[in-house]
């Protein structure tokens, strides 16, 4: 299921990046026939040494000693992969040529070239043999999250797509203790449910009804760790857009009392990975702008960006331009004088607890920019 070829305007998912030759349970087909996969995380507790994350630092590669906990974590679920691997009798083998060489699969260039009775489905998606009907060997195998076993507080149950069309594309705990929360393209909703632990209301907001309703669908799955299991609010929110979305009978609309609830009590904005297209970088700091400005407490928005390195024929060279484009936005940000808020914008040293593991990449950059009313 992981063999697919993908388009230049597609966004991988970070899971699949992360663990590239894992075993990723698909449970169910969304609305438009993408494969949703399902993986969880283990929440390191102090007690089980979270690492200090250094600059482009793993967890693993926190300390000295490679037999850290966080490398033992990883350790023991690979371990444990093999384990389930070998009682299930499974057996790794690649395709070879009469020659000896790798054979590999290669996708047709015509679709109409294909065999007889074979589906074609779009590029960005896997063929998928049964839809609805049935599922992989595999998942059967396997029950659904929360069914006949006992659900771990420290395990984080997330449900995501194997990558995502373009277009649809915390420094200290005790900041989020009690406060209000709004996290802005929220994706799986990963970063809103780590926040509800602790905060009093999180609004985990994005666009398009089938992400919203697996951002629901990961609520749903991780309820044993929020309590209230209530405090998530699913909401859309357009940054293209000037309004909230307060259609009635709409699923994911906003009532007026969650905003002016919003307006009122939110102290914390968080964005995670969201400035890679210049167009949607610049609504993005339209926003911002626009609910800072009415919210009745000072606030602060926390932003993590990687810098994403590409060869452009334009500069015949490697550059970050959605990364330098970012950048000069939050320059105009903090040079921003209209009299109605103030701002200022500082790069965080990531030399904080880390609680998750996580060494995709080095160029991950966290900022923090506050907004108080004069």
């Amino acid at each position: 299921m992981d063999q697919v070829t993908f388009r230049s305007d597609t966004v991988l998912s970070d899971v699949h990046l992360l663990f590239p030759n894992a075993r990723h349970l698909m449970t169910r087909l969304n609305a438009v026939g993408q494969p949703v996969f399902i993986s969880r995380f283990n929440i390191l507790r102090d007690s089980e040494g979270a690492g200090e994350a250094g600059d482009g630092a793993s967890t693993a590669d926190a300390g000295d000693d490679p037999g850290d906990d966080a490398g033992a974590v990883r350790g023991g679920e690979e371990e444990a992969q093999r384990g389930r691997r070998k009682e299930r009798g499974t057996q790794i083998s690649a395709s070879l040529d009469e020659d000896g060489d790798l054979d590999v699969m290669r996708r047709p260039t015509n679709p109409t070239a294909q065999e007889p009775g074979v589906a074609t489905r779009h590029a960005i998606c896997p063929i998928v043999l049964t839809q609805g009907g049935g599922a992989p060997a595999d998942a059967e195998e396997e029950e659904e999250p929360g069914e006949g076993e006992e659900l771990r507080a420290d395990v984080l149950i997330i449900e995501h797509t194997m990558a995502t069309p373009m277009e649809d594309v915390g420094k200290q705990p005790i900041l989020f203790q009690g406060a209000t929360v709004l996290e802005l393209g929220a994706g799986t909703g990963i970063t809103s449910i780590v926040a509800a632990t602790l905060a009093k209301r999180v609004y985990c907001t994005d666009v398009g009804q089938d992400l919203l309703s697996m951002c629901q669908r990961n609520v749903t799955l991780n309820r044993h760790l929020l309590d209230p299991a209530d405090k998530v609010r699913i909401r859309e929110l357009d940054w293209l857009g000037d309004e909230f979305s307060t259609e009635t009978g709409t699923e994911f609309s906003w009532t007026e009392e969650e905003v002016a609830d919003l307006h009122d009590n939110a102290t914390l904005l968080l964005a995670a990975d969201v400035c890679y297209d210049d167009e949607l970088t610049n609504a993005f700091f339209r926003t911002i702008y626009r609910l800072t400005s009415h919210f009745r407490h000072p606030s602060t928005i926390y932003l993590s960006i990687e810098k994403r390195l590409n060869f452009t024929l334009r500069h015949m060279d490697v550059s970050c331009e959605a990364y330098d484009h970012f950048c000069r936005c939050l320059d105009d940000l903090g040079d921003m004088a209209d009299g109605r808020t103030r701002f200022t914008v500082e790069r965080v040293a990531p030399q904080f607890p880390q609680f998750f593991y996580y060494e995709r990449i080095e160029q991950l950059e966290l900022w923090k920019v506050t907004a108080s009313p004069l």
